[in-house]
């Protein structure tokens, strides 16, 4: 159910209980910082007026259009050499999937991709970025079962210079964010990027399950304080009316979400827009 669509059948025929509009506002994954502001401006209005269901809907879609950014943020292009971008993220959010579909966007600006299977500790993840890049008609580099996936994602970095490939993508392992060793490992990775290209990677994107809720607003602090993250890819917003803790993030870490997928097929993946994402969750 849309979260409008709930507010209306809970409010719409009796006065807006503060504790019940709260624990509706939670439930939409907004985040406590906006949930205060936006029942500060309510609360602030009903001192003049009579409130009703129409003055929340219009508070709740003015505090998320002004956190939101009105244009999405296009992809940090490296000058003269390979765009190197990193996904990363937790297990089962959909990073190999989705660094798929930003390979087939990619290639749909005409665009030379490159892949690089970091993802080392699962052969599965492996086989399954190898059988998308096939599909797209991409290279990948790829190593044994247990690779250093800092020093594959050199390799791969040099290759895709050589090539002069427009974008190198790497699919990194799923990880807990509350593994140390494992953030440290993602670390080494930048690291040993940075000895080729000081700016690499130019995008470290994390993955988020957009129907997790304050876990992946966990997760963003997280891997950002870790990473220095660069934006979001949101899975699973297939207009069902979730994904209020985009909007969390955003206002949190000032993290733009820059792709959202909504299917499992290669086209269901497009630049984040501000506009139909309020429309869909409203």
């Amino acid at each position: 159910m849309k979260f409008l669509q709930s507010l209306v059948q809970q409010f719409a025929a009796k006065p807006i209980d503060w504790e019940e509009l709260e624990e509706s506002l939670i439930r939409a994954d907004l985040g406590v910082p906006m949930i205060a502001r936006i029942i500060k401006t309510l609360q602030e209005r009903e001192a003049w007026s009579v409130l009703g269901i129409g003055d929340v809907i219009k508070a709740v879609r003015e505090e998320i259009a002004r956190i939101l950014p009105n244009d999405s943020t296009p992809i940090r292009r490296a000058n003269g050499k390979p765009t190197l971008i990193l996904i990363v993220g937790v297990n089962g959010t959909g990073k190999t999937t989705s660094t798929a579909k930003l390979a087939h966007y990619l290639q749909q600006d005409r665009h030379s991709v490159f892949l690089a299977a970091a993802d080392t500790f699962r052969a599965a993840a492996i086989e399954q970025l190898g059988i998308w890049a096939e599909r797209l008609g991409v290279e990948m580099i790829r190593g044994q079962y247990g690779t250093d996936p800092a020093a594959l994602c050199y390799e791969a970095y040099q290759a895709a210079t050589k090539r002069e490939t427009d974008f190198l993508i790497c699919d990194t392992a799923g990880r807990q964010h509350t593994k140390t060793n494992l953030m440290s490992e993602l670390q080494k990775v930048k690291r040993t990027l940075a000895k080729l290209d000081p700016d690499a990677p130019h995008e470290t994107l994390l993955v988020i399950d957009a129907t997790t809720g304050g876990n992946a607003l966990t997760q963003a602090r997280e891997f950002h304080s870790a990473l220095t993250l660069t934006g979001l890819i949101a899975t699973k917003l297939d207009g069902s009316g979730k994904g209020g803790i985009i909007v969390a993030i955003q206002d949190e870490l000032e993290l733009p979400t820059r792709f959202v997928g909504t299917g499992e097929q290669l086209d269901d993946f497009a630049p984040f827009n501000a506009r139909e994402f309020i429309a869909n969750m409203l």
